[in-house]
Formats: C-alpha cells, sequence, structure tokens
C-alpha cells in the first residue's frame, strides 16, 4: 500500500544571516490589505526571501508578468547556491509559535494520486470545501514551468490518540534543528527539525499504515488550508503524469500535517465583506432565505454605524454559511455592480467597513471536534468556510522542495 504521505528531500537557504527575511505569509491571506504585502516587501528589501517565489492573491491580476518573474528566481535561487539540501528522504517536524500556543507540524510529500478535488470522487485526502476551478489557472501556470515548489499546504489528521507527531515532539532534543527563526510581520516565532532517522521513519510509516488501514475508505487527512494551491498541484500532475510516468517528483507537493486536536489550533470563521450591496436589501434577502426551524446561529450583519444580529437556524450537521454563500451568490450574480471579499478576523472586519460603502457579516464559529463528523455526513463545505486561526497565524513559506 503506497503511503498517502511520504518523507522527501527539503531545500533551505545556506546562508542563516537574514533567515528572518526568507519566510513569508500564505499568499492568499490579506486581500483586500495591500498594505500588509507592501510592508512585507519593505521588510525582504534585496534579501532572498520566499517572497520573491509566490504571488500574493492582492496582485493576482498582474500575474501574466509576475509568473515569469518567480520561475526565474527560483532558477537564480538555485544557481546561485542560495538554497542548499538540508534533509534528505526525511520529514520536518514544525513548532509554530502564536498567541494560540504552540502548534506542532510534520512536514513531508502527500501523493497526488490519493488526493482529488472532484465533488464525485471520495480518495483519502479531500478538500474541506468547494474549489473553485476559476482560481486555479494562475497557481497552475506557476507550478507548470517550476523547478521549484514552496508550500503553505496545511492537512488535517483526525488523531485524537496523538500518535503521529507528538510523540517526535517529546523526543525533539535527540533531532538536528535545522531553522528557529523569528517570523515578519507579528507572525510569531517557527522551529523545525529534521526527522531522517530510521527508527523515527520506521514509526511514522507503522503509524500511517494504521491510520490508512482504519481508515476503511473514509477520510483520512482533510485539506484545512491551501486547497486551491494542492488542486493546482493535482492538476499539474495529470496533465503530465502519461509523459512522465508515477515515478517522478511532480507525483507529489509538499504539505504540512498538524492533528486536528492540537490545543493550538484554532478554528476561526471567515467573515465576509460586500460592495455594491446595501446593508437592507442584504438584510431582507437573508431574512427570506433563513429555514424555518433548526438550532439558531448567530450572524451579525455589520456597517459603519450599527450591528444587526441575525439568528440563523440550522439542521443537524449543517452551518449557517451555507445559507448565507447561497443567498451572497444569487445577489452577486444579479448585480454585476456588486463584490465580495473573504475576510479574517473581526477587527479587519470592522475596519474595512468604516468606509460607509462597505457591509460586513461576521460568521459564527465551528466546532472543530465535530469537524470530520460534519464533512463524513455531508461532504465539501461552502467556500472559505473556516480558517485555521487568524491570518498572522497561517503558515509561512519556508522549506523548499524540487519539482524537477
Amino acid at each position: 500500500m503506497e503511503l498517502a504521505f511520504q518523507p522527501t528531500d527539503f531545500l533551505l537557504p545556506a546562508n542563516t544571516d537574514e533567515l528572518d527575511r526568507w519566510p513569508c505569509i500564505a499568499c492568499d491571506q490579506y486581500t483586500s490589505q495591500r498594505d500588509y504585502w507592501e510592508r512585507a516587501e519593505r521588510f525582504v528589501g534585496e534579501a532572498p526571501s520566499t517572497l520573491r517565489m509566490i504571488i500574493p492573491e492582492c496582485w493576482l491580476s498582474e500575474a501574466e508578468t509576475r509568473i515569469p518573474q518567480v520561475q526565474q528566481t527560483m532558477r537564480d535561487y538555485l544557481a546561485a547556491g542560495i538554497l542548499q539540501t538540508a534533509v534528505r528522504g526525511g520529514y520536518i517536524l514544525t513548532e509554530r509559535t502564536t498567541p494560540s500556543g504552540k502548534r506542532l507540524g510534520l512536514v513531508g510529500a502527500v501523493d497526488l494520486e490519493q488526493y482529488d478535488f472532484d465533488e464525485a470522487v471520495h480518495p483519502a485526502i479531500q478538500p474541506t470545501e468547494l474549489t473553485v476551478v476559476e482560481r486555479l489557472p494562475p497557481r497552475v501556470a506557476v507550478r507548470r514551468g517550476a523547478p521549484l515548489e514552496t508550500g503553505h499546504v496545511m492537512l488535517l489528521a483526525n488523531d485524537p490518540m496523538r500518535t503521529l507527531i507528538e510523540p517526535l515532539y517529546t523526543a525533539r532534543s535527540r533531532l538536528q534543528c535545522v531553522y528557529d527563526v523569528e517570523l515578519m510581520l507579528s507572525g510569531g516565532h517557527l522551529r523545525g527539525w529534521a526527522v531522517t532517522d530510521e527508527a523515527d521513519l520506521a514509526k511514522i510509516d507503522e503509524v500511517m499504515r494504521a491510520q490508512q488501514a482504519a481508515n476503511g475508505g473514509s477520510l483520512l487527512f482533510a485539506v484545512g488550508d491551501g486547497n486551491h494551491s494542492l488542486a493546482a498541484a493535482k492538476r499539474c500532475w495529470e496533465e503530465k503524469k502519461a509523459v512522465l510516468g508515477l515515478d517522478h517528483p511532480l507525483r507529489y507537493a509538499m504539505c504540512e500535517v498538524v492533528n486536528l486536536y492540537d490545543e493550538a489550533l484554532r478554528f476561526e470563521p471567515i467573515h465576509r465583506i460586500v460592495r455594491g450591496i446595501g446593508a437592507a436589501a442584504l438584510i431582507e434577502a437573508l431574512t427570506d432565505a433563513l429555514p424555518l426551524s433548526g438550532t439558531p446561529q448567530q450572524l451579525t450583519v455589520v456597517t459603519a454605524d450599527e450591528d444587526t444580529v441575525l439568528p440563523v437556524p440550522v439542521g443537524e450537521g449543517e452551518l449557517a454559511v451555507s445559507t448565507v454563500q447561497k443567498v451572497l451568490d444569487q445577489m452577486l450574480k444579479d448585480n454585476s455592480a456588486a463584490s465580495i471579499d473573504y475576510i479574517h478576523g473581526e477587527e479587519a472586519v470592522r475596519s474595512l467597513c468604516a468606509d460607509g460603502g462597505t457591509v460586513g457579516l461576521l460568521l459564527p464559529p465551528i466546532d472543530k471536534n465535530s469537524f470530520f463528523d460534519i464533512l463524513n455526513a455531508r461532504g465539501r463545505m461552502p467556500r472559505k468556510t473556516f480558517s485555521m486561526g487568524e491570518a498572522d497565524e497561517k503558515r509561512f513559506y519556508m522549506e523548499c522542495r524540487r519539482l524537477a
């Protein structure tokens, strides 16, 4: 049985003098707050950085010109020896310190043959939310000609007995530390250890095989973050595998596995802001669409002047965001001048609504302890349903892996 999650080789910066400039936050953060990315640009300056290897979503309109630059930067970093192989045939154990605590992870390579974003397919690794295929082309274009990947994909493991990651962390003093870095712009701290010892690899193999066997065809890993990046990797692999054969680096994508039951892993709702639709019309449409029965979940409509609280009844295994998103999708379809954005954090929503022309929707949280039950019962959630922590707690690009 081929493991869904496997060891691989990792590249890291050879020079650690400016290591704090190297990692940057996931590209799908701060999409309506360009000042964050402008501050990141100023902080990095001329230093080598993963910021030069990605396209932040707020700059996707410039993707056509930025993609060649990104791919050339990767080739330049390899040619100049800026990156070196730091881990061979292993994993990287991570410790991310944020205001929520110390979140643990294990970085490796996921087998794209055991993942699919098609709703009709139910492999071992599945998205938690619907994949918007229209968002894939820029990501596919970056990966299609890239010699390297650096990832922000996070997979959730349903491991209440803490058998996969936590034993390694307990024994971290005997592992080689491969990075220890303060992250830019209030990102917290990140440490990583190489996991290459044969006994450790054998134990991970044993745990993974036991989990896959116990899985019995149901969900093994849920894609918690980076769904569209992983979908782009899948699409690139499907394009090439007939030519390249099944034993090629493109078959795999670098991901970090995090235990759903990690105390520092907080689930936060992803809120909405809408422009071009008035609060009164939005409240009327939402009220008309509300189910007549169910357990109420609280939705707050925010404007510059006031908050309006709407109780949204939901049935067992359902979520308020399902009703809200259907209403928004229809209103956006009927009004070509309207627009929507997905925002992490209540403070950011209220700040954006202060201009008087923006309406915010604060969604209720999700209970992560019932997360896999909800997924197995209802399938994919609506897009942008939840976030694993606040924006600053998202995964930072750090490790690299060769694609050729």
